[in-house]
């Protein structure tokens, strides 16, 4: 009795958790656009009647150019969420060398690391591997690893490191940013924590993270985020 009890429970928080980031998701989507077309139909408007000239039109460019990059990072991090819940979705576990994914990341973000004049280092047996489904675990390292560059300053280093520890393998994103506060750290994954400007200015949506938790789960993995402000991030994937 005890054991179904448990299991009911379990079951019950899983559905809990499922529909508390399916609601979010609908939320940060739906304000997101709000604002976006909002905003850009507001400039037309104002353009057309004459109540903002030209010049102020084209100032204001920028900022919506960057709110519309921003929502369709949102839009693009809903589409990889909805593979997994529509069709023939099933995780494909493969042998992955991480090697691969270090060459991965490096090829991937060549330009914004030389924009930044960041050194990306491996740290870690070069012939180690894990078993785990690819698309998922790579869309999960891009935006760690993109958040880590959006969070270091130029002339900074990261590192991918991993560590073998009996049958668990962990890999750690550690970058030497700005970090944050450990106020903030506490909410990285709800859908009321606030939303943090690159080093050079690049904004987030605040979704991939909630994304990344979520394959995590998929891969029956863990994830651990250590961050100090003006100090860095490691952020930590544990698999078995």
């Amino acid at each position: 009795m005890n054991n179904l009890v448990n299991e009911l429970q379990l079951k019950i928080e899983k559905l809990e958790n499922e529909i508390s980031f399916k609601n979010g998701l609908i939320s940060i989507l739906s304000h997101d656009s709000k604002e976006l077309f909002g905003n850009f139909l507001w400039l037309i408007e104002a353009l057309e009647q004459k109540t903002i000239s030209e010049e102020d039109f084209f100032k204001l460019l920028p900022q919506v150019k960057s709110d519309a990059r921003k929502n369709l990072q949102s839009v693009q991090d809903s589409t990889a969420w909805l593979k997994t819940q529509y069709g023939e979705f099933k995780i494909k576990p493969v042998k992955i060398m991480v090697m691969d994914l270090f060459y991965h990341l490096e090829e991937k973000y060549a330009a914004k690391l030389k924009e930044k004049s960041i050194k990306f280092y491996f740290k870690g047996e070069s012939d180690s591997f894990l078993t785990t489904d690819r698309l998922l675990l790579e869309y999960v390292l891009d935006k760690i690893f993109n958040n880590a560059i959006k969070y270091s300053l130029p002339g900074q280093d990261i590192y991918l490191q991993e560590v073998t520890s009996g049958d668990q393998v962990i890999l750690n994103v550690i970058d030497f940013g700005t970090g944050m506060n450990e106020k903030y750290l506490s909410t990285i994954f709800s859908y009321d924590n606030p939303v943090f400007q690159g080093t050079a200015g690049e904004k987030g949506a605040g979704l991939s993270l909630k994304i990344v938790k979520n394959f995590i789960s998929l891969l029956h993995g863990n994830i651990q985020i250590i961050s100090a402000e003006n100090k860095g991030t490691t952020v930590s994937l544990f698999f078995t």
